[in-house]
């Protein structure tokens, strides 16, 4: 890390000589140079061919060359005043070119570039260079979408598919459409959301059958519509715009290149196949099939058939055979599949690896070109930069001296407020410890305050039976009154024995269940003093009329207590109250 501040600062302070004794190209020169070398590229690689955007068109010469001029005119461009339109068309060439041969980051950066430079510079153009810029700006917002899901950014896809919509809208052209069926593939691939992308496919499709009947996005939404079906396992709805789309394709030219698409009508047709025999319509996937070979030998395509093509055929046929039940033939079908994916394959990890080695290469060449010129450049000039450098070196380590002494400065006052911190946080935890202890102080004493209410309940209701009883007395005569007021004089005097009995067998009672009190209370903190002291009666084995007793209430009060205590335990009504409290 100390290599890099050290080198930071060694380039900081050597930048200003090297760019005094560097030439900078005028916006003229340094478009005569892009023309320059423009027109070279051209020779090979043409921009409106479409090799030039196939990574298998390039030798590792060509690609070496091809990569150094086209980084070299990108460079010139930030060079070139005004020529505001043809600036716009050479960043989205870029992002372009980068996108197809495969380096969504770079692709990305170069879109990003353009879209900036277009919002600034916009007001510039003409209205010509408006329209005709106006298709290459939906068709980079949909590439931008798709480079970001291929770097795993579907938050960013997501907003570049929204701005093309924004931006498409209040137009009336097929691209408007188009937006709306790429949001719904971005749904459809990267967010895995079938019902989003069918939402947005519908809404492209009733546009595009309003507006564009005759035009091929039908076929391109139809077969993403279906796609959704089948993940969603409706193949029956599948099925017909399969169909729709194989007859489409069949006999139509596209739009631009005036030529029967032949990898649509191949994937429509296997498309077919695939479902009719999904839906077990063998019979219907076999006359598909022939009807798939017949357009492919009438229209003589035999020999123009890709890889992928070729792959979608066997797959069809394999399928067809294992659901006629031709395992032989499906077998043979199966390793030729194998042997083209196989195929496929090592090209394409060939190609890939090959230009990404070559991209790294390009890259390295040019920061060390960069340094080469910087090197050469410092030599040329020390002899008559030193005492700048000292001055600048002296201005520097008075900065140096300064900034440190901020640091520390700011490192103290960090390290102050990190202890006010601290201390507000002890504070504020102990504040939370008091609070806390007065809420457990609180709820004991309700629960004091209810065994009391509960206590007085039943002792009022036993001065009512005592009053009802001397009521009754005062009705006798004189002998039987004798009588009944002794009976009642012994009940009061057994009352009070019992009373005290009674506290004094509760109090050795809490003595004895501790270390019990303490493990119920921990798991069930809203249980009274009363409905405790019922848990441990009942952990003692007593029987209901006993611990009626004992408790000074009726049987039936018992067992409404008892019922009120199994819904504060939390019991279903499987669980036997005695042998889960025997089990605590």
């Amino acid at each position: 890390m100390s290599f890099f501040k050290h080198l930071f600062l060694i380039i900081c302070l050597a930048t200003p000589f090297f760019c005094e004794g560097q030439k900078v190209l005028s916006s003229d020169e340094a478009l005569k140079e892009y023309n320059i070398i423009s027109a070279s590229m051209e020779k090979s690689f043409p921009k409106g061919d479409y090799r030039t955007f196939l990574r298998e068109s390039f030798t590792e010469v060509q690609l070496h060359t091809y990569l150094a001029q086209h980084y070299k005119c990108l460079d010139l461009l930030f060079l070139i005043d005004n020529h505001y339109a043809f600036k716009m068309h050479c960043y989205l060439q870029a992002g372009n070119w980068f996108k197809e041969i495969g380096f969504p980051i770079e692709s990305i950066k170069w879109y990003n570039v353009f879209f900036e430079y277009y919002n600034g510079y916009s007001h510039k153009l003409t209205s010509d260079e408006k329209n005709t810029l106006f298709q290459n700006i939906t068709f980079s917002y949909s590439s931008l979408a798709d480079n970001y899901a291929k770097v795993n950014k579907l938050d960013s896809a997501a907003l570049a598919h929204k701005k093309n919509i924004k931006f498409i809208k209040n137009h009336d052209n097929i691209y408007n459409p188009s937006a709306y069926n790429n949001y719904g593939l971005f749904f459809y691939l990267n967010k895995k959301e079938l019902d989003s992308a069918l939402l947005y496919y519908n809404k492209a499709y009733q546009i595009t059958l309003k507006k564009f009947p005759n035009h091929s996005l039908l076929g391109s939404i139809r077969d993403n519509m279906a796609d959704v079906y089948i993940d969603k396992n409706q193949p029956e709805k599948a099925l017909s715009l399969y169909k729709s789309n194989f007859d489409l394709y069949s006999f139509f030219k596209n739009e631009i290149t005036e030529r029967y698409d032949l990898p649509r009508i191949i994937s429509a047709g296997t498309q077919v196949i695939e479902t009719e025999v999904k839906l077990k319509q063998l019979v219907q996937a076999e006359q598909t099939f022939k009807r798939l070979q017949n357009i492919i030998v009438n229209l003589k395509f035999e020999n123009d058939l890709n890889p992928s093509s070729k792959l979608e055929i066997l797959k069809a046929r394999g399928i067809l055979y294992r659901a006629q039940g031709n395992f032989k033939q499906s077998d043979e079908v199966a390793l030729k599949q194998i042997f083209l994916i196989d195929s496929i394959n090592i090209v394409s990890e060939t190609a890939d690896k090959k230009w990404q080695e070559e991209l790294n290469t390009i890259s390295l060449n040019r920061v060390a070109l960069n340094f080469k010129i910087d090197r050469i450049m410092k030599e040329n000039k020390i002899n008559s930069q030193r005492s700048k450098l000292w001055i600048v070196s002296i201005l520097s380590i008075f900065l140096i001296c300064f900034l440190i002494a901020l640091y520390f400065r700011r490192k103290g006052l960090i390290i102050l407020a990190k202890n006010k911190l601290l201390i507000a946080e002890q504070n504020s935890k102990l504040t939370e410890l008091k609070n806390k202890q007065l809420e457990s102080e609180i709820d004991s004493k309700k629960r004091d305050l209810s065994d009391f209410a509960i206590s007085l309940t039943q002792n009022q209701e036993w001065a009512k039976e005592l009053a009802e009883k001397i009521k009754h007395i005062k009705t006798n005569t004189s002998n039987e009154q004798l009588a009944l007021l002794t009976v009642l004089e012994q009940e009061i005097l057994n009352k009070i024995t019992v009373d005290n009995d009674t506290q004094e067998f509760f109090e050795r009672l809490d003595k004895l269940s501790d270390s019990f009190y303490s493990e119920l209370t921990k798991q069930f903190t809203k249980l009274s003093k009363n409905e405790i002291r019922l848990c441990s009666l009942l952990r003692l084995k007593m029987d209901s009329r006993s611990i009626a007793t004992l408790q000074n209430i009726s049987l039936a009060s018992f067992n409404t207590c008892r019922y009120r205590l199994r819904k504060k335990l939390n019991l279903h009504e499987g669980v036997d109250l005695d042998d889960f409290i025997q089990n605590l």
